[in-house]
C-alpha cells in the first residue's frame, strides 16, 4: 500500500514520554514502507494545558531522537504564527454550524461529579439527550448524539475494513466545550482533512476516538476521512502494566536526557520495555524488531 501523508499529532500539556516516542517511531516505519511524507501537527487547542516550554520539548524530543519529517513547523515561533490550531478556527466554527443546523447535537450541562453521581463508571450515558436545553444557553457543552449508531466501518492498516460497535466510553462525545472552543474529536478530523492525511497512526487506546470521529465524518459528509486508513497499534507499558501518560507522571525524554542518557540508551530502554530478545540501540535495530 502507498500513502501520501501520515503525522505526528502530539498535544503540548506535558513533556513527552517514552509512549509518546514510541508512537512516533511506529508512525516512522509505516511512512518509510508506505512512502508516506510525515506530518508534524501540534494540537494546541487545549489552552488550559497548553505552555510554550511543552511545544519547545516537541522540537527537542524529535531532534534529539533524530526523527524527521517532512512537513510542519521547526521552531516554537514558527508553530505558533503558522501552525498553531487558533489558525484554522473558522474551519472549526463552521463545522460546528453545519453540525447544529443538521441536529446532530445536544446541549449538556452535567458536570464530571454529576456524571459520575448518575453512573458509577463514569460513562456519560447521554442524560441531557431528552432535556432540550437551548445550544446558545452558556455554560453548556454540545455532544454528539449517538444514540442511533449503527456499526462503525474502519478502513484498517493490516486488517482491511473492520466493523465496530460504539463502546459506552466513547457514547455521547463532545464537540464543542463548555467554553465554547471545539473539541478534540472535531478539530483532528478536520486537521487531518485540511492536511490531507490519509495514513493515521495512533495507540489502541484510542480506537473509540476513530470510531467517535468517523460518526463526525459521515456527519458532516466528509469523504476522504471515511476513507483514510488506520493502523492502531499496541501500548508501552509502564510498570504494573500500566499505560503510560502525562497525567500519571510518566518518565519524560527530557527527564533521561538531563540525567546523561544518550539516543542508544533510551533505544535500549525502549527494547527492554517490549521484550525485545536482541539488544535495540538505534532506529534501524528498532525497525527490524517492529516492522509494523
Amino acid at each position: 500500500m502507498d500513502f501520501k501523508l501520515t503525522r505526528f499529532a502530539p498535544t503540548p500539556s506535558g513533556f513527552l514520554h517514552l509512549g509518546n516516542l514510541y508512537s512516533f517511531l511506529i508512525t516512522k516505519i509505516l511512512a518509510e514502507n508506505t512512502g508516506a511524507k510525515i506530518l508534524l501537527r501540534i494540537d494546541d487547542l487545549d489552552r488550559d494545558r497548553y505552555r510554550t516550554e511543552y511545544v519547545q520539548d516537541i522540537f527537542d524530543t524529535l531532534d534529539f531522537m533524530e526523527i524527521g519529517y517532512d512537513h510542519g513547523p521547526k521552531t516554537v515561533e514558527e508553530f505558533k504564527k503558522e501552525w498553531s490550531q487558533i489558525h484554522r478556527m473558522s474551519i472549526y466554527l463552521e463545522a460546528l454550524e453545519k453540525i447544529r443546523e443538521r441536529k446532530l447535537v445536544f446541549a449538556c450541562d452535567c458536570t464530571r461529579k454529576k456524571i459520575q453521581q448518575m453512573d458509577s463508571s463514569g460513562y456519560y450515558l447521554g442524560h441531557c439527550q431528552v432535556r432540550n436545553i437551548p445550544l446558545e444557553r452558556n455554560e453548556t457543552c454540545w455532544r454528539m448524539d449517538t444514540f442511533d449508531t449503527d456499526f462503525i466501518k474502519v478502513k484498517t492498516y493490516s486488517e482491511g475494513v473492520k466493523s465496530y460497535v460504539l463502546p459506552e466510553d466513547s457514547a455521547f462525545f463532545i464537540v464543542r466545550k463548555k467554553d465554547k472552543l471545539p473539541a478534540y474529536q472535531l478539530t483532528s478530523v478536520l486537521d487531518d482533512i485540511h492536511y490531507s492525511v490519509d495514513l493515521i497512526v495512533r495507540g489502541n487506546d484510542l480506537l473509540g476516538s476513530t470510531l467517535d470521529q468517523q460518526i463526525v465524518a459521515k456527519g458532516l459528509d466528509l469523504v476522504s476521512f471515511q476513507e483514510a486508513t488506520f493502523h492502531h497499534h499496541t501500548l508501552l507499558k509502564g510498570p504494573k502494566n500500566k499505560k503510560l501518560s502525562k497525567s500519571e507522571g510518566a518518565t519524560s525524554i527530557q527527564f533521561l536526557r538531563k540525567e546523561g542518557k544518550k539516543p542508544a540508551d533510551i533505544y535500549r530502554i525502549l527494547g527492554e520495555m517490549i521484550g525485545a530478545k536482541e539488544t535495540i540501540q538505534d532506529f534501524d535495530s528498532f525497525k527490524a524488531i517492529l516492522g509494523a
